[in-house]
C-alpha cells in the first residue's frame, strides 16, 4: 500500500475521530509511566478508576518505591494481574529511585529494561511523554492495520510497527497511533466490529463481515417454468 493510500485512510480516521488521544489520565511522565504498565491487558477506563487512590497515596517514585506490595495490590485490584503489576510498579520505582535519581529514562533501552515495560510501554513514554516520534503498536492498531490490509496478516508485531512508521511520515507517527487504536477501541472490534457504515468495508480485510443478504424476487412466470 502506497504512502498516499495509507494518509488517505488517516484522513477519514481524523474525520471520523477528530479529538483521538490519550484517554489516560496523567499529571506528570512517573503518573503516564505507571498507568501505562497498568494498562497492559484491561481498558483505560479501568485503570483511571484505581489510578488517583494509588497516587494520592503514593505521588512519586520514592514512595511507591517503599510501598507494601499488598496495599498497592488492594489499591488496584479491579483491573486484573494487580499481583504482577503491584510487584512490578514497585520494582521499577526502585530502579527510578537507585539508577535514574527518581526521574523517568528517556532511552529505549533503558525504558525496556524496567519491570513489566515492554517495547509498546516504552514507545506510548516517548511519544506522549517526551514527544520523540514513535508509532505503538497495541492490539488496536495490530488489528486495525491489518484488517485494512496496510501490514501483511502473517505480521509480528514489531513488523506491524516498522511497516507503519515506512509508510507514515514521522510527524504524523503520534496521531497515526492514537487514530488507529480509536479505530479499534470504538468501530472496529475485536468481536462484533461496527461495519455496517465503516468508510472502510468495501477494501477490509476482515473475512468475518457480517452481509446484508438481498432477496430474489422470481417473477411468476419465471418460477411456473422453474416448477414445471
Amino acid at each position: 500500500m502506497s504512502k498516499d493510500e495509507v494518509a488517505l485512510i488517516l484522513q477519514n480516521l481524523e474525520n471520523l475521530f477528530p479529538h483521538a488521544s490519550c484517554e489516560l489520565i496523567y499529571h506528570n511522565l512517573f503518573e503516564l509511566l505507571i498507568a501505562v504498565s497498568l494498562s497492559a491487558q484491561t481498558t483505560d477506563k479501568a485503570v483511571n478508576k484505581v489510578t488517583p487512590n494509588l497516587f494520592a497515596a503514593y505521588p512519586d517514585a520514592l514512595s511507591l518505591s517503599q510501598a507494601s506490595q499488598i496495599d498497592v495490590q488492594k489499591i488496584i485490584q479491579t483491573i486484573g494481574l494487580s499481583h504482577n503489576k503491584s510487584k512490578n510498579i514497585i520494582a521499577l520505582s526502585k530502579i527510578l529511585i537507585e539508577k535514574y535519581q527518581g526521574e523517568v529514562p528517556r532511552e529505549q533501552e533503558q525504558l525496556e529494561s524496567l519491570p513489566g515495560v515492554g517495547r509498546k510501554t516504552a514507545n506510548v513514554i516517548l511519544t506522549e511523554g517526551y514527544h520523540i516520534p514513535r508509532l505503538p503498536v497495541d492490539t488496536h492498531v495490530e488489528r486495525v492495520s491489518k484488517r485494512m490490509g496496510i501490514v501483511d496478516q502473517n505480521a509480528s508485531v514489531l513488523q506491524v510497527e516498522l511497516k507503519l512508521m515506512e509508510c507514515i511520515d514521522e510527524s504524523k507517527w503520534h496521531q497515526a497511533h492514537h487514530l488507529f487504536l480509536f479505530m479499534g477501541r470504538y468501530k472496529c472490534l475485536a468481536k462484533n466490529p461496527k461495519c455496517e457504515d465503516c468508510f472502510y468495508k468495501d477494501k477490509c480485510k476482515y473475512d468475518k463481515k457480517p452481509l446484508k443478504l438481498s432477496l430474489i424476487h422470481i417473477s411468476e412466470p419465471t418460477r411456473q417454468a422453474e416448477i414445471s
